[in-house]
């Protein structure tokens, strides 16, 4: 496997399926199944979702919500969505635990760097739930710091779109994709593939990020093995 240690960053969006808000179990169980894929190839998995399925701090904010009451909101929604994906991957047999940077000890443990590598270690599927646990910092900022802090070798953004374009390509039908592009061209080109927190951050630690389609069936196994899927973003 070209990846030994994964941190996967799917949307919250994608959880929806067909449905105006909420959770299709239906999407849960193919997620599971194409994580799988690659757990049982020996790849370490840690995983980052969002929770826009739920709730959106910035959507609250720009309808007189208070921005910070509004980003705690979404912390706890992306916790939600971390419950419902560690049972879709138990349910297929994998061992998981779900970390938050807020402590609900009830249901998952506080965020601890060592223990969350010892538990990757081990073969089990590390969920990272409520952010950084700050207002103001998006998932995507959270994926990029979990991965950096517990050494993952990529990050693996899934989305609905195949890859990084010249512009939109749900609106521009003339838009080209990128196999492979550096950090210094998307910022150049203002193209738009993580907020720039966590796309800076990223590039300072000179980590990869492969943007792809999550819901092709198998392109997550043909990252990890290495065939050209999506695109790459690399020094």
């Amino acid at each position: 496997m070209k990846y030994k240690r994964i941190l996967l960053k799917l949307s919250g969006e994608a959880l929806m399926g067909e449905k105006q808000y909420g959770i299709d179990p239906k999407i849960l169980s193919e997620y599971a199944d194409e994580i799988k894929q690659i757990h049982d190839k020996g790849v370490e998995i840690a995983i980052v979702i969002g929770g826009g399925n739920i709730f959106r701090g910035v959507a609250g904010a720009s309808s007189g919500m208070d921005r910070v009451q509004g980003d705690y909101m979404g912390m706890l929604a992306t916790v939600i969505n971390g419950m419902a994906l560690q049972g879709a991957l138990e349910d297929k047999g994998m061992l998981t635990r779900l970390q938050t940077a807020l402590k609900i000890e009830a249901i998952a443990e506080p965020y601890i760097k060592r223990r969350a590598v010892r538990h990757l270690e081990k073969g089990r599927i590390v969920i990272f739930g409520a952010g950084t646990g700050n207002p103001y910092f998006t998932t995507d900022t959270a994926a990029v710091l979990r991965g950096v802090e517990v050494h993952a070798d990529v990050i693996l953004k899934g989305t609905r779109v195949d890859g990084v374009y010249t512009a939109d390509p749900e609106k521009d039908k003339s838009a080209v994709k990128f196999d492979y592009i550096s950090f210094e061209d998307v910022l150049k080109k203002g193209l738009n593939v993580m907020d720039t927190t966590a796309f800076t951050l990223s590039q300072e630690n000179k980590l990869p990020i492969v943007v792809f389609d999550m819901n092709k069936k198998g392109n997550l196994l043909k990252i990890c093995e290495g065939e050209n899927v999506g695109t790459v973003v690399n020094i």
